[in-house]
């Protein structure tokens, strides 16, 4: 339970920050597809575990996750980048690809679907010591990046076009924000599962976005929310026997539907897509210009 709520806690303040900037560039469902590639990292790392001889054939399924999903994420954004085809068509790649490069790499492996199922869904009262030492490794570098080059990457998310016009960049910004998103996958992945993990980077940011009138106060807010939920979801399964991920994601969605009819009855703030910017978020845009 000590793993379990360290891992929670990290992972309720690191994915909502890569999350904001997703939701900013409309690209929720980008960490849906990053994760079904995870999937087939998994298993990549269950194949790599049965060729060397390792008694534990799940040991380096993390480290496959996040070396496939990393990749998938730059795919998606050279594609995306190069125009040769739509942004929807490439996420859809992925889901369909992810799972069943998941499931065929399984077998091979000599593991069935079910040895999927706590990468699909969390297991997160499961995590061992080297899953703490790799969720905190990589949470560092996500917040790190995420918190670290908020100026630059709000400018990018906002308006590409001005952000290229100041002289940033943006290729590399968009392959980095790629790159974020996939580690932020991984990162969450043993905490709701990879169908459920979009959901954990988005999901906070919106119920943010309903109390909060900028882009940094939105952040700040989602990381708070985003701790309250993992781990008030893995307090409630420890108590009774629910899915920690389920749990947790359907938490977040009922505090979202609440707070989104309550709201308009006390004053809605400007909404995000306002094109006058909060003074906050005009600071962030001067320090990266």
């Amino acid at each position: 339970m000590q793993r379990a709520l360290t891992v929670a806690v990290l992972v309720g303040v690191a994915a909502p920050v890569m999350g904001t900037y997703l939701v900013q560039r409309r690209l929720a469902l980008l960490g849906d597809g990053i994760g079904h590639v995870a999937l087939t990292g998994v298993a990549m790392g269950w194949l790599a575990s049965s060729a060397a001889g390792l008694s534990d054939r799940g040991a380096l399924a993390v480290p496959g996750a996040v070396v496939a999903s990393v990749i998938g994420a730059i795919l998606v954004e050279v594609v995306r980048a190069r125009g040769k085809t739509s942004g929807d068509i490439a996420l859809a790649l992925l889901f369909y690809g992810g799972i069943a490069g998941g499931v065929l790499l399984i077998g091979l492996a000599g593991g069935t679907t079910a040895n999927l199922n706590a990468y699909l869904f969390g297991s997160i009262a499961a995590v061992s010591m080297l899953d703490v030492a790799m969720t905190v490794v990589l949470a560092a570098v996500v917040i790190g990046v995420g918190i670290g080059l908020r100026g630059p990457l709000f400018s990018l998310c906002h308006d590409e076009e001005f952000a290229r016009s100041t002289g940033l960049p943006v290729r590399a910004l968009n392959v980095l924000v790629a790159v974020m998103a996939a580690l932020t996958v991984s990162v969450s992945m043993r905490v709701v599962g990879v169908l459920l993990v979009s959901a954990i980077m988005i999901v906070p940011v919106a119920t943010a976005q309903l109390l909060t009138k900028s882009f940094r106060g939105t952040m700040a807010s989602a990381m708070v929310l985003g701790v309250l939920f993992c781990v008030t979801g893995l307090t409630i399964t420890y108590l009774y026997p629910l899915s920690p991920g389920a749990t947790i994601v359907v938490l977040a969605i009922g505090v979202y539907a609440v707070v989104s009819i309550v709201r308009p009855l006390i004053g809605r703030p400007a909404p995000h897509g306002d094109p006058h910017l909060d003074v906050e978020d005009d600071v962030d845009v001067r320090e990266a210009t």
